[in-house]
């Protein structure tokens, strides 16, 4: 084989291995790391502690 060969085969290889590691991903139970609250938004509605105030038209 040539040196150009052995690199195209190198290249097909990491890509197999790659595909495999991400089906293993895939195949997993999903739900796991977002049950804990551990996502990239902590709090969409903002601090529970204000709530809004309602008032009613005057005239």
């Amino acid at each position: 084989m040539s040196s150009e060969e052995e690199a195209q085969e190198e290249t097909k290889r990491k890509f197999r291995e790659a595909l495999e590691k991400k089906k293993q991903q895939q195949s997993q139970p999903r739900g796991k790391g977002r049950a804990s609250g551990s996502g990239p938004i902590g709090h969409t509605q903002g601090p529970a502690s204000h709530q809004r105030e309602f008032r009613r038209k005057s005239g």
